[in-house]
């Protein structure tokens, strides 16, 4: 979905496809026929934004074979799809049973990661419409922060820094700008936007910046104008936005309140739980550390991050964070310029809610999926901006 800023430039608004699992590059061609068309077809629309997530094997499919790598491009355009972002966090395995801690890996520090992003970068060039120029990938924040130290700083930013000169290259071949954003999470080494800057500004390319989410931007209670102005002194760009609403318990020492959250405890993804104290942030890894004893305060607000549809807050007593994500979105796109170009949805946890919350239909899946999409174009409507056909 395309979107023209007052400033006469285009935002564009896709929706990731983590959501549907999928390693192989038959896969991602049965998420497109099953999945996304679909929920364009459900909005109304001749076109919309995917935010392609490509496993490793079908990244190596498409790398290797060019005809493929057409065929992908001309199935996205028969079905009324464009790309023009990749979601590059997830190397492999996000599908499965447990994914938890393996999603960090391979991180920075090994030569996997490089290759991956870099040949991330290659296709997104191929895939870009035709008429844009610019493209992102997001990836993730470092590595998870243990164990990390300075030779794992040194090692991370040396291939951030090849990866920036193998940008600039495919530019020069190609006419197509590709830009990376680290996207801080809760328990990284780049938790927050504060820490992105120092690494980021050792880097020093325009090419690599970052990418914000707002559910982990909400989970770490991080406020988004001073986030996103402390990126913008250190002269650090957001290629692009996922935005995305936490889980939010505003009692948690209350019984109903830990038997609401102890519902989203399940066993695939790592739910980081965070609360603020007068000493700072304190944290746990997961939301079932949290509910298990007093490791965390629980004497304010407890965030969870645990993407929950944008559309739908869960059932009181909890809620989400949704008003971190209005408010970071008018300070991304409701400006006189747009701090970033590209925006995704990205709740990829619809198969992890409790049981009760759990669309058991492909139907079902694509219906709340078109609701949160819509929910977005409102509120970038009521921003200004004007949905483009």
């Amino acid at each position: 979905m395309r979107f023209r800023h007052p400033d006469g430039s285009t935002v564009h608004l896709a929706y990731c496809t983590n959501v549907h699992p999928a390693e192989t590059l038959d896969g991602v061609l049965a998420q497109l026929r099953d999945h996304c068309e679909p929920i364009r077809r459900r909005l109304g629309r001749d076109r919309l934004g995917i935010g392609l997530w490509l496993a490793r094997d079908a990244v190596r499919s498409l790398i290797t074979d060019p005809v493929s790598l057409r065929g992908l491009r001309a199935e996205t355009d028969r079905r009324g799809l464009e790309v023009v972002t990749l979601n590059g966090f997830p190397y492999e395995g996000f599908g499965a049973e447990a994914v938890k801690y393996r999603v960090y890996q391979p991180d920075w520090t090994r030569p996997e990661r490089l290759a991956h992003t870099t040949d991330l970068a290659r296709l997104l060039a191929a895939l870009l419409p035709d008429d844009i120029t610019e493209g992102s990938v997001s990836t993730l924040p470092l590595a998870w922060r243990t164990p990390f130290d300075s030779h794992a700083a040194d090692t991370a930013r040396a291939a951030l820094t090849t990866l920036a000169e193998r940008l600039d290259a495919l530019e020069e071949l190609t006419g197509k700008s590709v830009r990376i954003g680290l996207e801080p999470e809760p328990g990284c080494t780049v938790e927050t936007t504060a820490d992105a800057i120092a690494p980021l500004t050792a880097v020093a390319s325009p090419r690599i910046g970052v990418c914000v989410d707002t559910c982990h931007l909400a989970t770490s209670f991080e406020d988004p104008r001073a986030a996103l102005d402390a990126l913008a002194a250190a002269g650090i760009s957001v290629p692009k936005a996922q935005l995305s609403a936490a889980l939010h318990a505003e009692h948690p020492h209350l019984p109903d309140v830990r038997a609401a959250l102890a519902a989203f405890d399940e066993p695939r993804f790592l739910h980081q739980t965070r609360t603020r104290t007068s000493a700072g942030l304190r944290g746990t890894d997961d939301l079932a550390e949290a509910l298990a004893g007093h490791t965390l305060p629980d004497g304010a607000p407890w965030r969870a991050h645990f993407h929950v549809p944008l559309h739908s807050p869960p059932a009181p007593p909890l809620t989400s964070t949704l008003p971190v994500l209005q408010d970071a979105l008018a300070l991304l796109v409701g400006g006189p310029r747009p701090r970033t170009h590209h925006l995704e949805v990205e709740t990829y946890t619809w198969q992890a809610l409790p049981a009760a919350q759990r669309p058991r239909t492909r139907a079902r899946l694509a219906d709340g999926i078109a609701a949160e999409l819509t929910l977005a174009r409102d509120l970038l409507t009521e921003l200004g901006l004007k949905e483009l056909p």
